[in-house]
């Protein structure tokens, strides 16, 4: 009942100044919303950073063919063929912790038709059947290719989301033939959009696959024309049993690619779980740098506190000889001083975590940046905010209780 009582009394004492106690606010506002937005931004981006790498596969380790000008490749392919199926089997056979596989032939940008006239510029990619799994692709409808189509170099094809809206709109595209430079393929699968919103992740090109046409690899390499000198395939994708084999795969298969390709250097791997521990520690120190940043607004905000405080202090200093001179103690006017100074970084916190939350809201809308406001992040910032109030409060709270009642009387 004591404590209700007091922070009654608080209340009416910080409504006398409105404005003042308002200002007083402002930095812990700021404080409390700076860490709110710094943390909604670091969270967003870790969920983001983990979706990506849920694509590319965290035990998957990632083959690609690098791109050369046409005179630099005449003279690596006097030592190596590129990247090809003959590598796949290779890798496969000498490496023993190989779960599966999966191979990716970009084939062209086509002017792609349907029978009602529609067209668009899309992407045809080649793939194993594998390839949908290792990359973790979801269908929206339809189904994947298989192997024995693979094998029999059918013309199905599965089309991402933006394919899908432009060539057929709302209706159903599965059974629907669409035309690929000279050779018609019909529709089976659409794929679910990703919904990705950042092209590139530690220096790796991230796949949009929303507007993409994807066929069986077989069916890629015998029925359309490559240019000359170039890459059988541009992607292997390669699956390990155990998280802790990854590392010591992927030297072997370093290894076992170099003999092959006459220790030219006209390939790259790719290991996303280290890329992800990379991201991961970069972004902890972004984490720690952002928060220590927004603290010196909070540390702001509790001089503040503590200069108001004790400027009341001053002014109430004939109330307090009164309250003393009735019988109140010293731990009573102490208390009052510390409560009030609580109150006002309680309010500013409450006031603060709105302001931090709307921040983030609108780098979200305006930055098309993954923004996420946890619990934790808004449970640490109100138990800060409450901290600073306390910390900061116990030193005009302690000078109050102190002063001396006969001359608080005379004080005027």
């Amino acid at each position: 009942m004591k404590y209700v009582t007091d922070l009654i009394v608080a209340v009416s004492n910080l409504r006398v100044h409105k404005l003042r106690s308002f200002l007083t606010m402002l930095g812990m506002i700021f404080g409390v919303g700076a860490v709110i937005a710094m943390l909604s931004i670091g969270s967003g981006a870790e969920r983001e950073s983990l979706r990506i790498i849920d694509t590319m596969g965290l035990r998957n380790i990632i083959v690609k063919d690098r791109d050369f000008k046409d005179e630099d490749l005449k003279k690596i392919r006097e030592n190596s063929i590129g990247l090809s199926m003959r590598d796949v089997s290779a890798v496969s056979a000498v490496t023993p912790d190989v779960e599966a596989y999966a191979a990716r032939k970009r084939v062209k940008t086509f002017q792609v038709f349907t029978y009602a006239g529609k067209s668009d510029d899309s992407n045809v990619v080649g793939v194993t059947p594998s390839y949908f799994h290792l990359s973790k692709f979801a269908l929206a409808e339809g189904s994947f290719f298989s192997e024995m189509d693979n094998k029999e170099f059918d013309q199905y094809c599965v089309i991402g989301s933006k394919v899908r809206h432009k060539l057929f709109g709302h209706a159903s595209p599965i059974g629907q033939p669409i035309k690929l430079d000279k050779m018609w393929f019909a529709v089976i699968g659409v794929l679910e959009d990703n919904n990705l919103t950042r092209d590139e992740f530690e220096g790796v090109k991230i796949q949009d696959f929303s507007n993409d046409i994807y066929i069986p690899l077989a069916t890629a390499l015998k029925k359309f024309e490559f240019k000359r000198f170039e890459s059988e395939l541009d992607e292997i994708v390669v699956s390990i049993k155990a998280a802790n084999a990854l590392k010591q795969s992927a030297v072997l298969i370093s290894e076992v690619l170099s003999g092959t390709h006459g220790r030219a250097e006209d390939f790259s791997i790719v290991v996303p779980r280290e890329l992800l521990d990379q991201n991961q520690k970069t972004q902890r120190i972004f984490n720690i740098v952002m928060s220590c940043i927004a603290s010196i607004s909070l540390v702001v905000g509790g001089i503040g506190i503590m200069n108001i405080m004790l400027a009341s202090i001053l002014e109430r200093t004939r109330e307090i000889g009164v309250r003393r001179a009735v019988g109140a103690r010293r731990r009573d006017i102490w208390h009052q001083f510390l409560v009030e100074a609580v109150t006002i970084s309680f309010f500013g916190g409450i006031i603060g975590i709105l302001f931090g939350a709307g921040v983030s809201r609108l780098v979200a809308l305006y930055a098309e940046w993954s923004t996420v406001v946890t619990g934790s992040s808004i449970a640490m910032s109100f138990g800060v905010s409450a901290a600073v109030g306390l910390l900061f409060g116990i030193y005009p709270a302690v000078r109050a209780s102190r002063l001396d009642p006969v001359e608080a009387l005379r004080y005027e």
